[in-house]
């Protein structure tokens, strides 16, 4: 490739890797080359000159991938165009197993590690405080000084509880999943913030078999019915919805509903789809591959907890557009 390009091995590679003096011109013209040729450099001789691997592993203990697999997918988005590599390591809940993975990946020489997992508040079952490779969270929690990156639950909630307000809403009941969970308590009391106490907050499990019996209980009491459902995950509302239809309660003209997380295998085939707020997991992947890029190459990073706001998608559940301000 050098000769091709009338240029030494050493500026060759120089142009390529963006390093050393040399022309503008004469760096193009040897990257425009190395492209018509299809030239490949050899990953392990970059490796040994740089001393890194280009590759990033990622540990979870998410077995389902439901918020795993959009984290992934961020990451590797961030990372292609830098030549670097993610690789996936499951843990589920197993202390042993997930030392097994990180031993594993170090002995791969990793530039780094991801943390993800299932909740924002459970660390993952193994200590990554003092590996000699950079360690950053995403949607888990991390040790003290570190690197975190989270969904803002409360932002999202607040989204979503203030647009049915918006919507003339005033009865607006919150149906959510176990209060010992970090998340949920956040969600609730941006609910309570924003929508007040007049109507309560369900605690349960995050199932649609829950949303189902929630909302029996709802309209077996006495007085008003809420004109609103607020619901901690889409599988809530989803079985929310079921209920709602099954007493003849229209949605979205009767009742709004609204879920959380964007899972689109449950939100677009909930009757009518299900307006929901997206966590931007997908964005908080990116965040945390360029972050963890950032450490690997000897980059300051400032530590601690950064919060990525969601976004509301809307959808028919309630009425498909959005209220004026």
């Amino acid at each position: 490739m050098a000769s091709a390009a009338g240029v030494s091995i050493s500026t060759a590679s120089k142009a390529l890797n963006d390093t050393g003096r040399m022309g503008a011109e004469t760096r193009e013209r040897v990257k425009r080359i190395a492209g018509e040729i299809g030239y490949r450099p050899n990953a392990l001789a970059r490796g040994l000159l740089s001393k890194r691997s280009f590759t990033i592993g990622l540990l979870t203990n998410d077995t389902y991938g439901r918020f795993t697999l959009p984290v992934m997918a961020g990451i590797s988005d961030a990372l292609v165009d830098h030549g670097v590599s993610v690789f996936l390591c499951a843990i589920e809940d197993d202390p042993a197993l997930a030392q097994i993975h990180v031993d594993a990946m170090l002995d791969k020489q990793v530039d780094g590690i991801i943390a993800t997992g299932k909740r924002l508040d459970r660390r993952l079952p193994v200590d990554l405080s003092n590996l000699h490779v950079p360690v950053v969270y995403a949607f888990t929690e991390g040790t003290q000084n570190s690197v975190t990156f989270r969904s803002d639950d409360e932002q999202g909630a607040r989204l979503a509880v203030e647009w049915l307000v918006k919507a003339g809403r005033r009865r607006i009941a919150h149906i959510t999943g176990p209060e010992e969970f970090f998340s949920v308590r956040e969600r609730a009391g941006a609910y309570h913030v924003v929508a007040g106490h007049r109507e309560p907050v369900l605690y349960g499990v995050w199932s649609e078999s829950w949303g189902h019996e929630a909302v029996d209980q709802l309209w077996k009491r006495p007085g008003e019915k809420p004109d609103a459902l607020f619901c901690g995950n889409d599988q809530i509302a989803r079985g929310a919805s079921d209920a709602l239809r099954e007493r003849g309660v229209k949605v979205p003209r009767d009742v709004s509903v609204i879920g959380f997380d964007n899972w689109e295998i449950v939100a677009a085939q909930t009757r009518p789809p299900l307006t929901t707020v997206d966590m931007e997991l997908k964005e908080l992947g990116r965040q945390a591959g360029l972050t963890v890029l950032a450490l690997a190459e000897g980059r300051p990073v400032e530590p601690g907890v950064r919060k990525l706001p969601c976004r509301l998608i809307v959808r028919q559940s309630c009425g498909g557009k959005a209220p004026k301000d």
